[in-house]
Parts: structure tokens; sequence; C-alpha cells
């Protein structure tokens, strides 16, 4: 990955997580006066004619208000949900597939109430039937996750300068 094109940490003006992005929409965010280097854990870009700090994070000069986000039903969402593990037998896999509760084909809905991950076997021995049919049982019933405002960063490789300002790290 070249050095442009590098993570870098948006903070908001209090210094809580806001966003990731790369070390060239960093540095207009700095030159436009909109956000301030913090921590610089890279070295430099050359330019032709000007040396610039390469930034790890910057901070805002001024406050975003960011609604908490519901999060988007995906398969991915759901395996994260659920832990990677099969909500009928426990075991826990990553050759997993989404399974609705109620199937379709009887107008069960698509959300996030209906839908679990499953191991491929447990999916074929459920089939277009209702748990209680197939006689199996959910270890857990399905919802919505939680709004998280660091949902983000939860599946990313988080950089040691990042870690200072990521409070549910330490």
């Amino acid at each position: 990955m070249s050095a442009i094109n590098s993570p870098v940490l948006v903070l908001n003006q209090n210094y809580q997580p806001l966003n990731v992005c790369n070390v060239r929409r960093a540095l207009v965010l700095v030159g436009r006066g909109k956000a301030e280097l913090v921590v610089n854990g890279r070295g430099h870009i050359q330019s032709v004619s000007e040396l610039f700090p390469a930034p790890s994070v910057i901070r805002l000069i001024y406050m975003v208000k960011r609604p908490v986000m519901r999060r988007r039903l995906s398969r991915q969402a759901v395996f994260y949900r659920d832990g990677f593990t099969c909500q009928y037998c426990g075991k826990q896999t990553r050759q997993l597939t989404l399974d609705h509760i109620m199937p379709r084909w009887r107008h069960g809905p698509h959300s996030w109430d209906n839908i679990v991950s499953a191991c491929i076997p447990c999916n074929h021995h459920k089939a277009g039937r209702t748990p209680r049919e197939a006689r199996m049982k959910l270890l857990r019933e399905p919802g919505v996750p939680k709004p998280n405002p660091y949902y983000m960063f939860q599946h990313r490789e988080i950089m040691e300068e990042w870690r200072p300002f990521m409070p549910w790290l330490n």
C-alpha cells in the first residue's frame, strides 16, 4: 500500500473516533484548515516543492453530530451478529449459510428477527420447514444488533497509534 493511501483515524472535535480516511484526504482536510494533525506516525510525503507530515491521526476543528445508524442487513452482518456459530447445533465455522426461521415460501420476512446463521448440514436438515416442524431448537432468538457508533472499527486492523483514542480497547 502506498503511503498516500494509508489509513488515517479521523477524530471529532471532542477526540472521539469518527471515521477512517486515507492520507491524501487527511492532508486536504489539514491544508484547508478543517482538521489538525494529532499524530504523525508515518514520516513525510514529498511533493515537488514541499515536505508534508503523513498523519496517522487527525482531529476535526468543528464538531460533527453523527446520527447512530442502524446496521444494514447483510450475510456478513448476520454472521458477525451470531459469532460465526450455527444457531441450531452451536458449531463454530466460517462455512455458514443464512436460514429463514419462517421460510420465505411461507411469506417469512427477510428481516433481522427471521434470519440466523446455520451450518450446511443443519440448513439441509431444516429445509423449507420451521424449526418446530424440523424438531430443531434455536440457541438464541435473533434480533437487530444494538446500535454501535464504533461499528466501523470492529472488523478492521487497528493501528498502534490509534489505540489511545479508542476507549473500548483500553
